[in-house]
């Protein structure tokens, strides 16, 4: 079973930055497509960003796109999430996850599929962006 962990979460001023993590453990993520989701208390998931299992296709929210960089490291089975110029609508908790093996497309994220076609989810962690 795969499980992911997120950290690097916290508060940052307005226009500040911060980098998320995810360490996967149990299963390795070398064929997997891999995202990063945000979630407030009674709205709807959105998908972030997602990048291919070998890193050569990414995808980005347009409320994302230019600030926030999705990268990863198969070897060291890591997923990060670079978030420069942060304004406070970017205050949510954010969720790394992962497809099922040899999913690595991110064919649901594109599409916009039920769960955006992920089947593992970590905890998440919780971004606050103060003005």
């Amino acid at each position: 079973q795969l499980q992911l962990v997120e950290s690097g979460g916290g508060s940052v001023q307005a226009g500040g930055s911060l980098k998320l993590s995810c360490v996967a453990s149990g299963r390795t993520i070398n064929s997997r497509c891999m995202g990063w989701f945000r979630q407030a208390p009674g709205k709807e998931r959105e998908g972030v960003a997602s990048m291919s299992y070998d890193g050569t296709l990414t995808l980005y929210a347009d409320s994302v796109k230019g600030r926030f960089t999705i990268s990863r490291d198969n070897a060291k089975n890591m997923l990060y999430l670079q978030m420069n110029n942060l304004k406070p609508e970017d205050t949510d908790t954010y969720y790394c996850a992962a497809t099922v093996a040899y999913a690595g497309g991110c064919d649901g994220f594109r599409d916009g599929r039920e769960n955006y076609g992920m089947a593992y989810w970590g905890k998440g962690i919780l971004v606050t962006i103060s003005s």
